[in-house]
């Protein structure tokens, strides 16, 4: 199976990479450093010169694209080149909103797919950060259907995917993506309860098809992003 770097070269190391046109479950508290791990691949997708999407519900491009550069990762130049596109999940979400009015109730709970259909053709990498947005109106069985539908039409596509999901989204959504997704990563925030400090801590859940450790790996959030401690 072929891989796509992480950009983090400890998870390289444990994982190989992400295995391409799979999508993978990013999960954890707040300031954890989620979007910073999305943003550390997508810089590794523009040195492998890969057309990306970033899909973002809360952040502007602009403040996206600073944050990068404060770990010394350009990501303007994609930008304006067109290797790298910024998508509003709200804009794109308040756009069906207005289509499903039209159409039926049914309709306007979210609508995964419609995700799918926003893509610039070439796509090999999406960010989703994050996916709560669109769980609004949702049952768990609907969550289920939209889910199951993403995940095998970017796999068709061939599009690898982090998708975060945060802690605002509710437990059972949060269960069942972890489970239908290919692979799954925890970060969290915790005290160490040998040292009694306050550190950052990566639980690789699962990755199928890949070996993977099964004790927590420790990591920082420092100059040039994130780097699995030693």
């Amino acid at each position: 199976m072929d891989r796509i770097s992480t950009g983090i070269e400890g998870i390289d190391e444990a994982l190989g990479g992400f295995p391409v046109g799979r999508t993978i479950v990013v999960t954890g508290n707040a300031g954890a450093g989620k979007t910073i791990f999305c943003l550390q691949f997508v810089n590794a997708c523009m040195k492998a010169g890969l057309n990306t999407v970033y899909m973002a519900s809360e952040e502007d491009p602009n403040d996206l694209i600073a944050q990068a550069e404060s770990f010394e990762w350009d990501l303007k130049g994609p930008k304006d080149a067109g290797t790298l596109n910024f998508m509003d999940l709200a804009t794109l979400d308040d756009i069906e909103m207005e289509m499903a009015m039209i159409i039926t109730h049914e309709a306007r709970k979210g609508n995964f797919v419609g995700i799918l259909q926003d893509l610039p053709e070439g796509t090999k990498a999406v960010v989703i950060d994050s996916l709560g947005s669109y769980t609004a109106n949702l049952t768990v069985q609907d969550f289920k259907d939209q889910f199951g539908l993403l995940i095998h039409g970017l796999k068709r596509k061939g599009i690898t995917a982090l998708v975060i999901i945060d802690s605002a989204t509710s437990k059972e959504f949060n269960d069942m993506a972890l489970f239908w997704a290919h692979g799954a990563i925890r970060l969290q925030k915790r005290d160490n309860p040998y040292t009694g400090n306050r550190e950052r801590a990566m639980d690789i859940i699962k990755m199928r098809n890949t070996p993977t450790p099964t004790e927590l790996m420790t990591y920082d959030i420092g100059a040039g992003g994130i780097t699995i401690a030693k």
